[in-house]
């Protein structure tokens, strides 16, 4: 076709799905199953970017557990649990062995694919292809028009010509990972029709050092812990593995509080999450041992070396107060750092904040103030911890609105 031609003619569907991530390509698949004309639109050349990096290239496609629990949300975690009832990672996952993907469950309920991610965008480009929906890449949303005085509720203006609708679906994500397309553009819309949103910060993301705290431990980088970390009384603890790097602190247990901080806090590391370091000291305490040779049996030299450098000068341990032991145990199990800041959306996992939830219907994701409006998967307010749990919301909130387009 004429691209002229084509940037003025007008395409009819009952559905335009903006965004081809994994909760757009979810919801127009589930919608086009119940026999509805659904057009995706994708601004970049392909769809499921995010998809094939996820997981190390493996996509982690759901998790076991997943309970509204596990999510972080500024609205009422109740607000999940409609979506999540009629979809769950049983669901998803009888799909992927319908298609034949070898999986194998990692750690904690976590699903990851045996061979690729690729398999998982393939799958779903396969079911949207079996439903009929077409799907337009390298397609830009000029202008968005509701409503319409007379025909279909939406009239849309792209870069690939009109469509019109009666249903538009938002699936345009979050900001993380910029350098394969993200932008702003769902939020704005929902701003533009006077929803509220949620102001929008990195998630999922390592932090920076403080320069003082980077003089003392880029020279770790490399180095991994386990640790139980946490940014307060009020908020989860996980137990993962931190990550030294030259910026600061990544790692499983570092992305997952992150979601839980706000600049200016501290947070909360245990170094030896199995053992009392008081303990360790009194078990070490005969001999004139001093306290490196202690952590020498549970931690690694280099690590030892520079918290040593940094806390507890070279006397046995029989020698100090029981003041400075509780001092340094505290320096062990309740480490108290102040990060600098994150390393900001190019590093982070996912977005936090989005579209209200309250502006919402559970059951739906249709917009309470304009009908025939629907925000799904991560431009919503809703964010789930590491491990599939991100994709799981992406895959219940496209099938109930799917279900309702």
């Amino acid at each position: 076709m004429d691209v002229n031609a084509e940037s003025q003619s007008t395409t009819e569907v009952d559905v335009i799905v903006i965004g081809g991530g994994a909760a757009g390509l979810f919801c127009a698949r589930t919608a086009g199953l119940r026999g509805r004309r659904v057009a995706v639109l994708e601004h970049n050349g392909r769809c499921g970017n995010k998809i094939l990096i996820s997981g190390g290239g493996r996509c982690n496609f759901t998790n076991l557990g997943a309970t509204p629990a596990n999510y972080v949300t500024h609205g009422s975690p109740h607000f999940l649990k409609s979506a999540f009832a009629r979809f769950t990672p049983q669901d998803f996952l009888a799909l992927v062995e319908r298609h034949g993907i070898r999986w194998h469950e990692k750690k904690l309920g976590q699903l990851f694919c045996d061979l690729s991610s690729k398999q998982i965008l393939q799958m779903l480009e396969d079911e949207c292809r079996d439903a009929d929906v077409e799907l337009r890449v390298n397609c830009r949303v000029e202008a968005v028009e509701n409503p319409v005085a007379e025909g279909p509720r939406w009239s849309l203006r792209t870069s690939r010509g009109r469509l019109t609708a009666e249903s538009l679906v938002i699936a345009t994500g979050g900001l993380s990972f910029p350098n394969l397309g993200s932008t702003p553009f769902g939020y704005e819309l929902a701003t533009r029709f006077g929803l509220e949103v949620i102001r929008p910060r990195p998630g999922l993301v390592p932090f920076t050092w403080s320069p003082q705290d980077r003089e003392r431990f880029a020279a770790l980088s490399g180095l991994s812990l386990d640790c139980l970390a946490s940014t307060g009384p009020d908020a989860p603890t996980f137990r993962e593995n931190l990550l030294f790097t030259h910026r600061g602190l990544s790692g499983p247990a570092i992305l997952q509080i992150s979601s839980h901080w706000h600049p200016g806090e501290s947070v909360t590391l245990n170094l030896l999450p199995d053992i009392r370091a008081l303990d360790l000291f009194a078990a070490n305490k005969a001999g004139g041992r001093e306290v490196k040779t202690a952590l020498r049996t549970v931690l690694p030299e280099r690590f030892v070396q520079a918290w040593c450098a940094l806390h507890n000068p070279s006397r046995p341990i029989a020698q100090l107060p029981q003041k400075e032991l509780d001092r340094l145990a505290a320096a062990l199990n309740a480490w108290e750092l102040r990060p600098a800041g994150d390393e900001g959306y190019p590093k982070a996992e996912v977005t936090i904040g989005g579209v209200a939830t309250r502006e919402l219907a559970s059951q739906t994701l249709e917009s309470r103030r304009i009908p025939g409006l629907f925000f799904i998967g991560e431009v919503v307010d809703v964010t789930g911890w590491l491990g599939g749990y991100n994709f799981q919301w992406a895959w219940a909130s496209g099938h109930a609105a799917g279900q309702a387009v």
